[in-house]
């Protein structure tokens, strides 16, 4: 049986340095208020007058509308969504017990990953997300999550997959969350009967998810939560990896944002041509994200094996701009929808 005193050790290295929510939450918050700001500043190339009117429409002050975008970024990483029970005991948490501490990260950020290292997966998407055993440079943190969620399933409601001493199912997370993100894939509960081999959907899928809701009924919420899909412009989560500096790169990015002008806007101007613009009416944001996704990969692999400061920057000043444009696209479409 499992025992939550398993392996001393192992549960110190986690404690210490498991978090890989990639940008740490505060980041994806200025990412998506300095993307707000880009547009204000840029009216003449953006979407900003209508995206004004349709504030206006609303009642809804510019800076209240920043505000909620950057706090929809950030809670993504606190969603309650993704349970992921004990192939022994069948118990289900939201997190594992040397995640107990704050701002350890949840079993839901394994949604967070678009593996350009493996390609096309099992559910039909081009690039898959986060799977254990497709990763290609798994590191330390990886492989000691491996080690200790083995044979430990993605909760899927009553009466599904169980442990060997029954199953104490907390929430379906393959019938609601994953559900949500499969978009027409090929799914089914035995593929996350184990979690060193269970294909996490892409986390362009859930940001598509959450675009679809806003589409359908706006709402700041809904919007917000597409934000986090600067996730994408990280390359450990390009690379697809917890360990490899993840924490560390992500600590830096947050505290070196301001002084490097991270989100200096001539960068950012210029990172909006690497995009392919929304159309109007476009309806599946996932091959602007892609977009993003991939130059991360090509442009920010030496921050899964440098730590040096230049190498730090370097990479920094090409994925941050890239990110606020990428979410400047995504606001230039959903002002077309704030308007109407």
């Amino acid at each position: 049986m499992k025992s939550v005193f398993k392996v001393t050790a192992l549960t110190l290295a986690l404690c210490a340095s498991l978090p890989a929510s990639a940008f740490q939450q505060e980041t994806h918050r200025r990412i998506a208020i300095d993307a707000v700001n880009f547009m204000k500043n840029n009216p003449g190339k953006t979407n900003f007058a209508k995206l004004q009117a349709g504030l206006n429409k609303a009642g809804i002050t510019l800076d209240q509308f920043a505000t909620a975008m950057g706090q929809g970024a950030y809670d993504v990483d606190d969603f309650a969504d993704t349970y992921l029970c004990g192939a022994t005991t069948g118990s289900c948490v939201l997190a594992p017990v040397w995640g107990a501490a704050q701002s350890i990260v949840k079993y839901t950020s394994y949604w967070h990953f678009q593996n350009h290292t493996a390609g096309a997966d099992v559910h039909g998407n081009p690039f898959g997300g986060y799977n254990y055993a497709k990763l290609t440079v798994a590191g330390d943190i990886d492989k000691l999550a491996a080690t200790w969620l083995v044979g430990d399933y993605l909760d899927d409601g009553p009466g599904g997959l169980k442990g060997w001493f029954g199953d104490s199912s907390k929430y379906n997370s393959y019938g609601i969350t994953e559900a949500r993100y499969r978009h027409g894939g090929y799914s089914t509960p035995q593929q996350y009967a184990d979690f060193e081999t269970a294909p996490f959907q892409p986390i362009d899928n859930l940001a598509q998810y959450w675009f679809q809701q806003f589409l359908t009924k706006p709402s700041l919420q809904s919007l917000g939560f597409v934000m986090h899909s600067t996730d994408l412009l990280q390359p450990h989560h390009t690379w697809t990896t917890s360990a490899r500096n993840h924490s560390g790169w992500e600590q830096w990015v947050n505290d070196y944002y301001y002084s490097q002008n991270l989100n200096d806007s001539a960068l950012v101007n210029a990172a909006l041509a690497d995009f392919t613009p929304l159309s109007a009416t476009a309806t599946d944001i996932r091959p602007l994200l892609t977009q993003g996704g991939t130059y991360s990969y090509q442009n920010g692999g030496i921050v899964l094996s440098s730590t040096d400061q230049n190498d730090r920057v370097q990479v920094a000043k090409k994925v941050v701009p890239h990110a606020i444009a990428m979410m400047v696209h995504v606001l230039n479409r959903a002002a077309e929808r704030l308007a109407n």
